[in-house]
């Protein structure tokens, strides 16, 4: 920083005119910075940014542009980038996991203790298990999971009331008091299934395993598409991640590879029955897990297939109790 004595005259610019100010002191000042004007009292003057220099009156004279003497505006923080999956500090469910599938019953939390792998899993209803039925869980080293209807509205679910009329569609079926979700309103279910994450949060789940999220391939009374499916599960990926919670996508074979890089690992029903288990390869060949189940197939018919491709796939009934439960590996 330089410091200069000009004459008793210093041309300052305002609003694109000349004003000449008499008796003022020193001038700090450095090109293109702040600089403060002295008067020879020393009192330091509203600061003002050089602009540049000129020779007036047999000395120097700097041309000066007025800097409000206000705090500059501060920029609104940026929010924070959603997680994308694998970078989040949630537990990581990759191939080789050892899990059990039980939405009914209470939970049997001893199914896994004899067997012999370090990494394990359990899949429980959010609604119905308790918070110290999951702490006693993770005490084990188990990842647990928490299931809930993404996609469907349940009339015997605590939150039921919350869903407006006009989200709610034909019913499913086979499946009574449950109708179909419209998942075009996406800020309207945003709300409910955010509510629904959190309590999977506060009880201590690990992950989340949001089921119905292939609607657009049902007939649900609205006209759904395939982008507006696919919006509405990376919705669903976002505000898990959020939550720090990983979200695995359930079924909705046709857009395993539109949606692979939004979650953290899939769970498949009957896909071997229904030949269209090779599409989740690509989960594999980014390290996350498929967990899968048959109902009505022989293992014979499915277990070395699943085996061979590094799925985790179990036998189960389709009620998910604790049992029967017979796993490929």
């Amino acid at each position: 920083m330089n410091t200069f004595r000009p004459s008793k005259k210093i041309v300052l610019s305002a609003l694109g005119l000349l004003v000449g100010v008499a008796s003022l002191g020193s001038v700090v000042y450095a090109a293109g910075q702040l600089a403060s004007i002295e008067p020879e009292n020393g009192t330091v003057q509203t600061p003002a940014k050089v602009i540049s220099d000129a020779t007036a009156s047999g000395g120097k004279a700097v041309q000066f542009g007025v800097v409000p003497a206000t705090p500059p505006p501060t920029t609104p923080p940026t929010p924070p980038p959603t997680t994308p999956p694998g970078t989040g500090t949630y537990k990581k469910l990759t191939p080789g996991t050892a899990w059990q599938w039980q939405l009914t019953g209470t939970i049997n939390e001893t199914i896994l203790d004899g067997v012999n792998n370090s990494k394990k899993m359990y899949d429980i209803d959010v609604y119905d298990t308790p918070a110290p039925t999951i702490t006693r869980l993770k005490a084990k080293g188990i990842v647990v999971i928490c299931y809930f209807s993404a996609g469907s509205a349940e009339n015997w679910r605590s939150d039921y009331s919350k869903f407006p009329a006009n989200v709610k569609g034909k019913g499913l079926d086979g499946w009574a008091g449950e109708t179909w979700l419209d998942v075009r309103q996406i800020e309207v279910l945003r709300s409910i299934m955010g509510a629904r994450m959190d309590m999977a949060r506060d009880k201590g789940c690990d992950g989340l395993e949001p089921d119905n999220v292939d609607a657009y391939t049902n007939n649900t009374g609205f006209p759904l598409t395939a982008a507006h499916q696919a919006a509405y599960n990376r919705m669903l990926a976002q505000e898990g991640h959020k939550r720090n919670l990983s979200v695995g996508l359930k079924n909705d074979v046709d857009q395993i590879a539109t949606l692979v890089n939004d979650f953290d690992w899939a769970l498949n029903e009957q896909c071997y029955q229904y030949n269209e288990c090779d599409g989740y390869k690509v989960f594999i060949q980014q390290g996350k897990a498929v967990f899968g189940v048959e109902y009505g197939l022989d293992i014979s018919k499915f277990c070395s297939k699943a085996n061979a491709s590094n799925y985790d796939w179990l036998k189960k009934s389709l009620n998910l109790g604790a049992t029967p439960r017979t796993a490929c590996r």
